[in-house]
């Protein structure tokens, strides 16, 4: 078997025109969705009411989403869980032979991400965490009714989604800072020191509080899962006595829980509300993509935070396969011997940098009015349009590694802890790493790119016409912001670019 470059290639493509024209093409397309946007959206447009089609009508519909597939995906999440813990601990250490960094860095951090935004939120019924601590509850009740393992102690409303910032730079960190984060053995050391900290958050607060809040890949895919064509909703007055949504719906990551749109006292993507509603209540709903993220009203300060440290480390990740910052580490390594330190201060750097030009942008939406609002007035409403960026950017980025690298999951379902083993007959697989070729990357990437920012001009404008109230003030808000986006379609597709194309510089 052969390994790759995470989001590198063995060959290059070499663009049948110069790279500054796809830059300049990519950036026109952003400003035509604006002028079409500025067209057909009005302030009609800005009430947030969706078409739904609700699944569970059908037998299929049902079907699908029953307790008996419910309980398959949680034994098979569990299953490996397991096995990733195992073959991490006791398993070879060479990593293209050992099947847990296969499942969790390609499997698991990218392909649940792509389904959450594209499907649904499947991260809710796989969650390992979530589904162990309810079944040690449950356990505990068989014994004793009324036993609960929570202290359920007051969430403090300050915190936020602030443990889930913190923790979510703490990953991205292991990801792209850390000098071995493939090894199996960090793994299963880093999957066990979280799991500590999540069952002590689920103890001390409560399971649901601290799944929106402090868990932090229930964050993150229920983010991207806002996105995505499906939604959980619960009819009538579900939220009151609910840990999630009900008492401090802008402390917790939902921001969602009754989205525009919604009845006067529909829940929406809280799935507490929705597993204690009477099955009369529930719905499974198919909607247009992206109408989740309309819903702004509710984003507190550290989840815009959340949202832009999202956007930032991916960009980051890209930029470390560039030209430029091989450069750089050179010249640090050279002096310092190492390298994770260069890539500490790049990861807190890039954040930093585009908290800055986001706010400076929100601040300059309201002075092209000639209005004058508190600056998180406006940067918590519109960070939400940031999200199918962060999305398109994580596609362009990762596809062609999970199309490539995912292919060792075949080998290693046969011998998945490097002992040699043929247990399915397929250790002998070869993965193919010519399946996609930079051609396809590239164009992959810049259609994912320009999507991406075409659908966030059209959410901000949605936006600015709910928080400016009239077309001509959202449309004048909305020049800055434009400005930002055109910018970032530019600086993502030429750091894209780096690592695909001989074209790398633009004309």
């Amino acid at each position: 078997m052969a390994t790759a470059n995470a989001h590198g290639f063995g060959q290059r493509y070499d663009l049948p025109v110069p790279l500054s024209l796809y830059l300049i093409g990519a950036g026109a397309a952003v400003v035509l969705s604006f002028v079409v946007a500025a067209v057909f959206l009005r302030t009609g447009s800005a009430e947030g009411s969706y078409p739904r089609l609700n699944l569970l009508r059908w037998r299929a519909g049902r079907a699908l989403f029953s307790r008996q597939v419910g309980i398959t995906l949680e034994l098979l999440s569990v299953s490996v869980f397991l096995l990733v813990l195992v073959a991490g601990l006791i398993g070879t250490t060479n990593q293209v032979r050992n099947i847990a960094p296969v499942l969790v860095w390609v499997i698991w951090w990218v392909g649940i991400a792509y389904f959450s935004a594209l499907a649904g939120n499947i991260w809710h019924l796989t969650n390992p965490w979530r589904i162990l601590f309810s079944w040690a509850e449950a356990l505990a009740r068989r014994f004793d009714p009324e036993a609960s393992l929570s202290m359920d102690l007051p969430y403090p409303r300050r915190l936020g989604v602030w443990p889930g910032v913190i923790l979510f730079f703490a990953f991205a960190w292991l990801e792209i800072a850390f000098h071995d984060p493939a090894r199996p053995s960090n793994i299963a050391t880093m999957a066990l020191v979280y799991s500590v900290i999540t069952w002590s958050g689920m103890i001390v607060f409560g399971k649901d509080r601290w799944l929106y809040r402090g868990e932090v890949f229930t964050l993150v895919f229920g983010l991207l899962a806002r996105f995505a064509p499906t939604e959980a909703r619960t009819i009538g007055d579900a939220c009151s006595d609910c840990p999630s949504c009900g008492s401090t719906p802008a402390d917790s990551g939902l921001a969602s829980s009754r989205p525009a749109g919604a009845g006067p006292s529909d829940c929406v993507n809280c799935y507490s509300c929705f597993e204690k509603a009477p099955p009369e209540r529930r719905q499974i709903n198919l909607r247009p993509f992206a109408v989740g993220l309309q819903r702004t009203d509710a984003v507190s300060l550290s989840m815009m935070a959340f949202v832009v440290l999202l956007l930032a480390t991916v960009t980051f990740d890209g930029f470390t396969d560039t030209p430029t910052w091989a450069s750089i580490v050179v010249g640090y390594y050279s002096t310092f011997g190492q390298l994770t330190g260069i890539a500490t201060l790049g990861l807190l750097a890039f954040p930093l940098l585009f908290m800055a030009l986001y706010l400076v942008t929100s601040a300059m939406m309201p002075l092209a009015t000639g209005r004058r609002l508190p600056l998180l007035e406006t940067a918590k409403p519109f960070v939400l349009s940031l999200v199918p960026i962060a999305l398109a950017y994580h596609l362009a980025h990762y596809l062609t590694y999970l199309l490539t690298q995912g292919q060792l999951l075949v080998p290693l379902i046969s011998d998945p802890f490097g002992f040699g083993w043929d247990l399915f007959g397929t250790a002998d697989y070869s993965i193919d790493l010519n399946i996609v070729g930079a051609r396809f990357a590239w164009y992959t990437a810049v259609t994912a790119i320009v999507v991406g920012h075409m659908v966030a001009v059209w959410l901000a404008h949605l936006t600015a016409l709910r928080v400016f109230g009239n077309e001509r003030a959202a449309l004048r808000s909305q020049y800055p912001m434009l400005a930002l986006m055109v910018g970032y379609t530019a600086i993502s597709l030429w750091i894209l670019a780096q690592p695909i194309v001989e074209a790398g510089i633009p004309g």
